[in-house]
């Protein structure tokens, strides 16, 4: 009978391709990343426990072309800064992937916030213009010009958090209990250039980006990286204090019946 490539593969196999995956060579993207300060009030509000604010308010938009061999890939993150445990890193509120192969491992593996969406990255001459879209909306777009050559940082590590869970089958609460993830990334960058330009945030009841404008843009950057990651879980969290916060994972019309924050006008 030939090979029925959908039952069971043996151990060897199993082994073999943990191996495969673990000697991938370096694979580089290319990238505008865009860091704002915010509103203090809004980055706090939308972490989850027990990641706290950090001392500033920032925002980051990083918008890259991966060069995936035969598998070119577009893919974005939108993270707020954020603290834990006396780590400082980012947590991502959105993560918009091309791809169905890049998103599927990223949530099932880490719990990364990834969805389908539509990633841009060009450059023309001095120009660049990066933008993320989903459902007919770039919701965000970075603009600029290519003003001059920075120099290369040295090879660091930076850390995203993620919270990792199951909605309960039958609509109510959680199927197992929920982990936080530190994500390590290890990053190395061969060529770095600063951008002189804006950040434009558009309005969508699916990515409600615009609820953290941009206060003071402290850089725009287009740079060449590569980067590997390790994932580790830190803490199982209070499944009724992360509730409020698993619409952040979907596409959630009914945000438009959300009320504005307490104390507005």
């Amino acid at each position: 009978m030939a090979r029925v490539r959908y039952g069971a593969r043996t151990e060897a196999e199993i082994a073999a391709a943990r191996t495969a995956s673990a000697k991938l060579p370096d694979i580089w993207s290319t990238g505008v990343v865009a860091l704002w300060e915010s509103d203090p009030d809004a980055v706090a509000a939308v972490l989850p426990p027990p990641l706290k604010p950090t001392g500033r308010p920032l925002v980051r938009v990083n918008i890259s072309k991966v060069q995936l061999p035969g598998y070119p890939l577009g893919a974005g993150s939108f993270a707020v800064a954020a603290a834990h445990d006396g780590v400082e890193g980012w947590y991502p509120l959105v993560m918009p992937m091309t791809h169905e192969r890049a998103l599927i491992g990223g949530r099932e593996v880490f719990g990364e916030p990834k969805k389908l969406g539509e990633v841009v990255v060009e450059r023309e001459g001095l120009v660049v213009r990066a933008s993320l879209a989903r459902h007919g909306i770039a919701f965000v777009e970075v603009r600029g010009a290519v003003t001059e050559r920075l120099p290369l940082p040295e090879p660091g590590q930076k850390t995203d958090f993620y919270f990792k869970f199951l909605p309960g089958v039958d609509g109510s609460g959680f199927d197992a209990e929920p982990v936080l993830v530190h994500c390590v990334r290890h990053e190395k960058v061969r060529k770095l250039e600063r951008v002189t330009g804006d950040v434009v945030l558009r309005e969508s009841m699916y990515d409600p980006v615009a609820d953290l404008p941009v206060r003071r843009l402290v850089e725009i950057t287009l740079g060449e990286k590569t980067s590997d990651q390790r994932g580790r879980v830190v803490e199982r969290v209070d499944a009724q204090a992360l509730l409020p916060y698993i619409h952040q994972r979907y596409d959630d019309s009914r945000q438009i019946l959300d009320g504005p924050p307490e104390g507005s006008v």
